[in-house]
């Protein structure tokens, strides 16, 4: 098998998506899992840095909304709801939002362990891999 060319790999649709069933909102939700810089950009809002330059703590407000607000997305990909929307998202129940945040974490490949990597803390690492697309 040859090398891929950069080409390739840009070209390259990787990106796992679902369809989500949400019969509180009377309808179907696309989840599409995160990009790197995406997934990197919400792992920075969750993590709190000390005065010393290291990770301290996670934040968890509104971190099940800012997880789904990234990967809620319309028929054409793009997101339902910007980061200046997080907020109303975080007003709708909790459940559906869990529910929502654990579909997102699988197809993003994020886990709870690596937020808590991400804030200096050690855990152990889940497989979050998915073929869907």
């Amino acid at each position: 098998m040859a090398l891929l060319t950069k080409d390739q790999i840009a070209a390259a649709d990787d990106r796992a998506w679902e369809d989500v069933p949400v019969p509180e909102w009377g309808g179907t939700v696309r989840v599409l899992g995160m990009s790197g810089t995406e997934r990197n950009a919400y792992q920075a809002s969750v993590v709190v840095i000390g005065t010393n330059g290291k990770p301290q703590r996670v934040n968890i407000e509104d971190q099940l909304a800012k997880m789904v607000a990234k990967c809620i997305v319309g028929e054409d990909f793009e997101r339902l709801f910007t980061d200046r929307e997080v907020k109303e998202l975080g007003k709708k129940n909790g459940a559906v939002l869990d529910r929502l945040a654990d579909i997102a974490k699988r197809l993003s490949g994020l886990t709870e362990s690596a937020v808590e990597d991400a804030a200096g803390k050690s855990g152990t690492t889940r497989n979050g891999a998915s073929t869907s697309g």
